[in-house]
């Protein structure tokens, strides 16, 4: 009996622990799930941009976090979640022409058009409501926003005093990032967004993309401090705030690995929505194809409507020479359309690309595309249009499951010919499958890191040890201008006291020698 009871004793024992760790386990998991309260600031207009940002909040909410966005593509309120409508002169900006889209804005038009993206949303009566309203104590725990090129994108994360994450829709633009993290990758292996390779892997390249990033920054910078000075705006008072994280919209398979700072965090993929069945007439298109489909898009931004007639012509020609069926995004009625192809305004990329009979994407080089091609294993032919896509093409391209073509430029032989090269050559399947497998593996789904450091920023009040110290530093002292300046003013001056100790040796001793000569004659 003796045992029996001190057996029920240490059992009951247990069994009392066992309740105050689940009470504490509870308890704990109560303070972690009170919910985050985000104030969301979309800046930019594009279609694409607001999907990253939307996949971002998505996150959020369903983990149980309450959201209010400013967006220009509202589409309406759900649990936990509100939208106020910026629309109205940031969606006009949205869309480009084809000729449009090949135009590169100069960095100093880039830095305008930024201020005046960020005028339209902080110039909205329900945003200026906002931050008269909501000082502390605050309504909102952390910020969200989309950088610009100009500073002014976080400036409801200074004026409201509250951490700041920023969100890229796409691989970060190396000689922006300073502004982010206060650090600029070298320009001898991080491309420029503009350039027109992956990796500068040559002396040319290194040459062009050091000149590039050096003008680049430079203007940007004079573009800043001049309208700064000429055009006021209340955001530029409070000054830059340093984001606590920067979630990127990006992977290793399209944006080559280089130094990145510890707040930044690649989250290429959360776009990705759950797979659906496809429409009945496009899976009957797809299905019934014996020789398999192309799937042809120039993204959300570009129109492919709005090409010069003699580009739509060689694209018809060239594709009614193929076995495949063709599936296009088209804006507009297609005349003198091939019977192989279907055209359609909008197209459940995803849900297509994902279909085994999809054997090729022809697209602009949007990430977001990208990325639905290298998960389904599709390789790419690749038209790219506007700034940066040329860079996340020719990624593509070194990883052997790509081709690119410049628009413009191309006939429908040069077309038809690198159409069936794709289709033909096995090697860009095989690395298409290599390059899926390589970006599903990775420690957490993007979803998953989007919530954990999001909660990790605000657990640890901001986080600030997860910021570099360089964006304190004025530019010429991260660039060492200051050391190099008094190494070298250091060095002239040991040379000049060298110099003149060697002159004064020299004349001593010639004096004395010539003395000496006199003497002896």
């Amino acid at each position: 009996m003796r045992c029996d009871r001190n057996a029920l004793t240490a059992g009951g024992g247990r069994a009392v622990v066992a309740a105050a760790l689940l009470s504490s386990v509870v308890l704990f998991a109560r303070a972690e799930r009170v919910p985050i309260r985000v104030l969301a600031v979309q800046t930019i207009g594009a279609r694409g941009h607001w999907d990253f940002m939307s996949s971002v909040l998505r996150a959020l909410v369903d983990r149980g976090h309450v959201v209010t966005a400013y967006t220009p593509h509202p589409d309406g309120g759900r649990a936990n979640y509100t939208e106020v409508d910026v629309s109205k002169g940031l969606w006009q900006t949205a869309d480009a022409t084809v000729t449009a889209a090949r135009r590169q804005r100069g960095a100093a038009a880039s830095v305008a058009a930024s201020r005046h993206q960020c005028d339209l949303v902080y110039g909205h009566y329900r945003m200026r409501e906002l931050l008269r309203r909501a000082r502390p104590p605050n309504r909102f725990d952390l910020v969200i926003a989309e950088p610009l090129m100009s500073d002014c994108a976080g400036h409801a994360a200074a004026e409201l005093r509250l951490p700041l994450i920023y969100v890229t829709a796409s691989p970060v633009i190396a000689y922006a990032e300073r502004a982010y993290t206060g650090h600029t990758p070298g320009p001898a292996s991080v491309s420029h967004a503009a350039a027109s390779h992956a990796v500068p892997n040559t002396f040319s390249r290194r040459l062009a993309n050091a000149v590039q990033w050096a003008a680049t920054v430079v203007s940007v910078t004079c573009a800043e401090v001049a309208f700064r000075h000429t055009e006021p705006r209340a955001y530029d008072s409070l000054g830059p705030v340093a984001p606590s994280l920067v979630f990127v919209n990006g992977h290793l398979v399209v944006d080559p690995a280089r130094p990145v700072a510890t707040n930044v965090v690649n989250v290429g993929g959360i776009h990705f929505k759950t797979t659906k069945r496809l429409p009945k007439d496009i899976l009957e298109f797809i299905e019934q194809s014996p020789d398999g489909v192309i799937y042809f898009t120039l993204g959300s931004t570009v129109k492919i409507s709005t090409a010069p007639e003699r580009i739509k012509k060689s694209i018809m020609e060239a594709l009614s020479q193929l076995p495949q069926r063709v599936l296009m995004k088209y804006e507009d009625k297609l005349r003198c359309k091939p019977k192989n192809v279907m055209t359609k305004i909008r197209l459940p990329q995803r849900d297509i690309l994902l279909h085994p009979k999809v054997k090729l994407f022809v697209s602009d080089g949007g990430v977001d595309g990208l990325y639905e091609a290298i998960d389904a294993g599709v390789p790419v032919l690749g038209f790219p249009l506007l700034l940066g896509q040329t860079r996340n093409i020719e990624s593509l391209v070194s990883a052997g499951m790509a081709i690119s073509m410049d628009l413009i430029s191309m006939s429908n032989d040069t077309l038809l010919k690198s159409i069936l090269n794709l289709l033909n050559d096995q090697n860009y399947t095989n690395n298409a499958r290599l390059a899926s497998k390589i970006f599903k593996d990775r420690p957490m789904s993007p979803t998953q890191s989007v919530v954990y450091w999001t909660e990790y920023v605000l657990r640890h009040k901001g986080a600030p040890h997860l910021k570099s110290s360089a964006p304190n530093l004025m530019w010429y002292q991260y660039y060492l201008l200051d050391i190099i300046s008094v190494v070298l003013t250091l060095g002239f001056v040991i040379l000049f006291v060298a110099y003149k100790g060697l002159k004064s040796f020299y004349n001593y001793y010639y004096n004395y020698s010539r003395d000496l000569k006199s003497k002896s004659q």
